[in-house]
């Protein structure tokens, strides 16, 4: 049986407890090492070996990467605590750096999966910093024998990624345990007529997004109604609890858990909000959010911004909207004068798409385990097959 090590940093986040699910589900047996962020509690993972490294902040780069350090310095000293795994897989890059580190300590030499999720802000600035970043990644990278990416626009653009020598590629979508799909309320029988409802769920990271739709929320009077879930960046706004207070058409629910309550909390809106500046022009223009996965799974229609890999990806299978920008005259055109007959036409459309656009099934995940067995013994140099 494959005995995945999976290096993580933020064991507390519930996409880590998919991903571990997603490989238990495939027959592999997980180990867990990584840091956890600060105020955030221990988390249950499906796992056999639990190592917490160091405990780390939200927005803080610097103090991650002493953490990172201070990790890489004492890699002989936990390395010992756990069995030589048969693969190690590295979410993000300072988990890649101690997974080269890592690697050395056993006498198997387990090979490296590099999984990226994200690309950060540091990697792309063109200064000595930027270099530096890419630099190192290029040079970790290097150590991999597969390669883990949420989007292929990454793939695409950027050039760590496109150098050559790469590793082989495979994309990956939203993995949920979840047994029933959510149903749009505008196919619900004799709907009342009621305010369309926007969702914007997950990782509440931009304030340009909640001042666009606070302002179209107060512009409809009572047309739109804006649900707020899930956790937010908070040093990314002004005040993000009493910007959501001043508006009257806009409220935040708190937190959810995924996957237990995505049926409820998105069967609740007509529309899901998968657009994000957090990082406009990068990251935020080349990721596919969870978000998009989740809401289009249980019926609701995905709005995206033109020109991003969210749009692309709602545009290839013919559903949802696609908006030029968020200015207060397109949101109120495009959103404010959505007909019940058209909202019915949008819903339908994504509810009678297969399940597996948006989540990995059973046999994927075992697909995935066999391609990562197939690295254990390497027969062949690393080719691409993105």
């Amino acid at each position: 049986m494959l005995n995945v090590l999976y290096l993580v940093p933020n064991l507390a986040d519930t996409a880590v407890a998919r991903r571990i699910a997603m490989l238990r589900l495939g027959g592999a047996e997980v180990d867990v090492a990584g840091f956890r962020r600060a105020g955030t509690d221990m988390p249950d993972l499906d796992v056999q070996t639990y190592l917490e490294l160091d405990e780390t902040y939200d927005a803080r780069f610097l103090q991650r990467l002493v953490a990172t350090a201070r990790a890489r310095s004492s890699v002989q000293t936990w390395a010992a605590r756990m069995a030589p795994p048969s693969l190690i897989i590295a979410r993000n890059l300072e988990m890649l750096s101690l997974a080269v580190r890592l690697r050395r300590f056993w006498c198997n030499q387990p090979p490296i999966v590099y999984e990226c999720l994200d690309i950060h802000r540091l990697m792309l600035r063109q200064d000595a910093v930027g270099w530096a970043m890419r630099g190192a990644e290029r040079r970790w990278r290097r150590q991999a024998s597969l390669l883990l990416t949420s989007s292929p626009a990454f793939c695409a653009t950027i050039s760590t990624f496109t150098a050559v020598p790469r590793p082989r590629s495979l994309k990956t979508r939203y993995f949920g345990t979840a047994q029933a799909r959510g149903q749009n309320p505008a196919l619900v029988p004799n709907p009342e007529q009621g305010p369309l409802r926007i969702g914007w769920f997950g990782a509440l990271r931009c304030a340009r997004s909640l001042k666009a739709l606070g302002q179209l929320s107060d512009a409809m009077d009572g047309g739109i109604e804006v649900v707020l879930r899930g956790r937010p960046a908070v040093t990314e706004f002004d005040d993000f609890h009493r910007e959501v207070d001043a508006r009257s058409y806009m409220r935040f629910e708190g937190g959810y858990r995924n996957p237990d309550d995505l049926v409820a909390i998105y069967q609740g809106v007509h529309l899901v909000w998968a657009i994000d500046f957090f990082e406009a022009g990068q990251n935020s223009m080349w990721l596919l959010p969870n978000r998009l996965y989740e809401g289009c799974l249980h019926g609701a229609i995905p709005v995206a911004l033109a020109g991003t890999e969210t749009a692309a990806f709602i545009e290839r299978l013919g559903i949802g909207i696609v908006l030029p920008d968020i200015e207060p005259q397109t949101l109120r055109t495009v959103l404010g004068d959505l007909a019940q007959e058209r909202l019915a036409k949008l819903a339908g459309a994504v509810q009678t798409l297969q399940p597996s656009h948006f989540a990995v099934a059973a046999d994927e995940c075992r697909t995935l385990v066999e391609k990562l067995a197939e690295l254990v013994v390497p027969t062949h140099p690393m080719t691409d097959a993105a």
